[in-house]
């Protein structure tokens, strides 16, 4: 899937702010299959990724545990009937099994535990659906170290002029699981994923639901 994600150094005029997150929402969209019907964003905060899928999928499910972010969420989208806000837990909450074409996280999986959350993502989307999940995980080997301290001056000079930021409120958490042990354990759970480590201190997790 060539180009499923974009330079990070390109940053749309429209965005309302920008961060590290952010950056990985035109490879997300790119990965909306044609004709999506429902969308499910986990782990949505304030509703930008979600607005942005209404413009590629019918109807769009956000679902946040903090009231704060569902709140700011349901600010922005009066009159917007294709987008729904939920808040509660993920992995507790009544969702519809096999109910969506996509299903997507931003940096919210490692708020949960990951794989009841890949279980549950993957119970959630219909046959044919796609999947994407992005995450952030800790560094443990020398090769990750490495890597890390190698993309140090990109990113640096990646979020520094355009000030990198997100919404007031947002839920910040430190990762558990290492780079090695997310890959590792979404081979797993997800046969024929594709991961992948971006140099903004950020993994990709993409898979297609088989239809038999």
């Amino acid at each position: 899937m060539t180009g499923l994600y974009d330079d990070p150094m390109r940053q749309p005029a429209a965005e309302p702010y920008w961060n590290t997150n952010v950056a990985r929402h035109s490879g997300i969209l790119g990965a909306v299959p044609e004709g999506c019907g429902d969308a499910l964003d986990v782990g949505c905060g304030d509703g930008l990724l979600a607005r942005k899928l209404a413009g590629r999928a019918k109807r769009v499910t956000g679902i946040d545990k903090s009231p704060e972010m569902i709140a700011c969420a349901r600010e922005w989208v009066t009159n917007h009937p294709q987008l729904t806000f939920v808040e509660g837990d993920f992995l507790a909450a009544d969702l519809p099994a096999a109910g969506y074409d996509f299903v997507c996280s931003v940096t919210a999986i490692h708020h949960m535990d990951f794989e009841a959350a890949i279980v549950r993502m993957r119970e959630l989307l219909r046959p044919g659906g796609t999947l994407v999940v992005v995450g952030l995980a800790r560094e443990t080997s020398v090769t990750e170290w490495a890597a890390l301290i190698a993309a140090a001056p990109i990113v640096r000079i990646t979020k520094v002029p355009r000030r990198a930021r997100g919404p007031q409120g947002m839920p910040v958490a430190d990762p558990k699981m290492s780079y090695g042990q997310v890959r590792a354990a979404a081979r797993r759970l997800l046969p024929g994923v594709r991961y992948r480590r971006h140099v903004l201190r950020r993994y990709s997790l993409t898979w297609d639901k088989p239809i038999s």
